[in-house]
């Protein structure tokens, strides 16, 4: 499994930052199948435009993939990716919970 830099994580944070994204993803785990855009506006108090618009965050974050079925989009979670930063979390914050180290003095 790859190893997540600062800047993915921050990234993937950044997705991850808005109440409606976080309900998106819940929608899609929830899912046994692939969902489209339609089946998620249905399940949320939100216009299509808006659905879509959260769907792209966490497609170019790279939490959801997307492909065509028919003439609609499609999209799963990727759950390797969250694996990758859920392992990633795991670490910032075990390592956040350590002895801080003594600052060196500033000149």
């Amino acid at each position: 499994m790859k190893t997540l830099v600062d800047d993915d994580i921050a990234n993937l944070m950044r997705a991850l930052g808005h109440p409606v994204r976080l309900s998106i993803l819940r929608i899609l785990a929830q899912r046994d199948s692939d969902c489209c855009c339609t089946d998620v506006t249905q399940m949320l108090p939100l216009a299509q435009s808006t659905v879509s618009q959260h769907i792209k965050v966490l497609l170019d974050a790279g939490l959801v993939e997307r492909h065509a079925k028919g003439t609609r989009n499609c999209y799963k979670l990727r759950t390797d990716r969250l694996a990758q930063f859920g392992s990633a979390c795991s670490g910032l914050f075990s390592g956040l919970a350590a002895e801080p180290a003594p600052l060196k003095e500033l000149v």
